[in-house]
């Protein structure tokens, strides 16, 4: 029960964890991204017009993606951040994320007018009308010549719910962006949007085979698969580790039928002396086995849904006691998220019910060995 039920609650957790994450990403990253194979992306439009053109794709915008120092005007101390221009006349994943959660100033990423995240804003200590620094990559690149800052105002401030975002990202002006890396014109890739993410390598597939081989189209799954794979690796990881709960369980279950058989020696010989073959013998002792498995797995999923049912109540519980197993601060989350997934509790209740199954043959085969003459004399 005991075993079920921790590896439900476990799973559950970690499912819940990866639908947040691959919420919160589709919320303000584009689910397609065209780049030109070599050089810069000049006819940006032609490129928006070829992937409106494809089935699925509801939304597609020139952007600029360049990395960057800021820091506030008259003030020491520039952070790396990650500058992303945007086009405001086209709905971009960003913009219509930063512009449902804007908690301070007003939406605007025309001219000089920049949106930062609310980490970033706390870290640099500045308010929406308050003037930024932002220092173009080109010095990095060129000992020979020095560029100046760009001037930014602070129009507003988002809280999106992600740190990366929030902390690390510099919304602003497509022009702006060009400025900061020479350009005249023209963008580094195009973001785009589509119907149903779930089908989005589809999408991408027409798109590349639309745009042709001087394009490179990638899926929201390819941008972010380092983290995807870290939580399902460390999913599967959790339930290898919390599976041995289920091999002491299964020792549990050996020794009782053990004792069992111990127990019922004498019955055990007269069964045989009336007879009783040794395969229904050990037959009889698995399926015992498999009963107290059965009651258990039953017991276990039922507990396990009554606690995801209370996590909240129960984390509430022990923060009052001064335990906080939940901070908003570190996990930027209100609640633990979780979802029961019916193929992991069909792989739950199949792990523990082959140990059990398999715990179950030992003591059934020193019961089928049994001498029926001398266990009826021991009895």
């Amino acid at each position: 029960m005991l075993g079920v039920a921790i590896l439900m609650i476990v799973l559950a957790v970690m499912t819940g964890f990866g639908d947040v994450w691959r919420e919160k990403i589709l919320s303000f990253k584009p689910h397609l991204t065209v780049r030109p194979v070599y050089g810069e992306l000049r006819d940006e439009k032609a490129v928006c017009d070829a992937a409106m053109g494809v089935p699925g794709v509801v939304s597609a915008s020139p952007s600029i993606v360049l990395p960057a120092m800021v820091r506030p005007d008259g003030a020491e101390g520039a952070i790396p951040v990650t500058v992303l221009g945007i086009d405001q006349d086209r709905r971009s994943p960003m913009l219509a994320a930063a512009e449902a959660n804007v908690v301070a100033g007003r939406f605007s990423a025309e001219g000089d007018c920049a949106m930062i995240g609310a980490d970033m804003a706390s870290r640099l200590r500045v308010r929406p009308g308050e003037r930024l620094l932002c220092y173009s990559p080109l010095n990095l690149r060129s000992a020979d010549a020095l560029y100046f800052p760009e001037e930014l105002t602070v129009a507003g401030v988002f809280d999106i719910g992600m740190r990366d975002a929030d902390d690390g990202v510099l919304v602003c002006s497509l022009g702006m962006a060009r400025d900061l890396l020479g350009m005249d014109g023209g963008a580094t890739m195009v973001q785009a949007q589509v119907s149903d993410p779930a089908f989005a390598a589809q999408t991408a597939s027409a798109l590349s085979a639309a745009l042709g081989p001087d394009f490179e189209v990638s899926t929201w799954q390819d941008e972010d698969r380092v983290l995807f794979d870290a939580l399902r690796t460390e999913k599967t990881m959790m339930f290898v580790l919390l599976a041995f709960i289920a091999v002491v369980a299964a020792f549990c279950v050996t020794n009782t039928l053990i004792v069992v058989a111990i127990q019922k020696t004498r019955e055990i010989g007269l069964l045989k002396a009336l007879g009783f073959s040794a395969g229904r013998i050990r037959s009889a002792f698995v399926l015992a086995g498999l009963l107290q498995c059965a009651l258990g797995e039953v017991l276990g999923v039922a507990l396990g849904r009554a606690v995801l049912l209370n996590l909240q109540r129960l984390v509430a519980l022990l923060a009052d006691f001064g335990l906080d197993v939940f901070p908003k601060a570190v996990y930027g989350l209100a609640e633990i998220p979780w979802r029961i997934v019916p193929g992991d509790v069909a792989a739950v209740v199949g792990v523990v019910a082959a140990f059990c199954f398999a715990a179950s043959f030992v003591p059934a085969a020193l019961a089928a060995r049994l001498d029926p003459v001398r266990a009826i004399a021991q009895g």
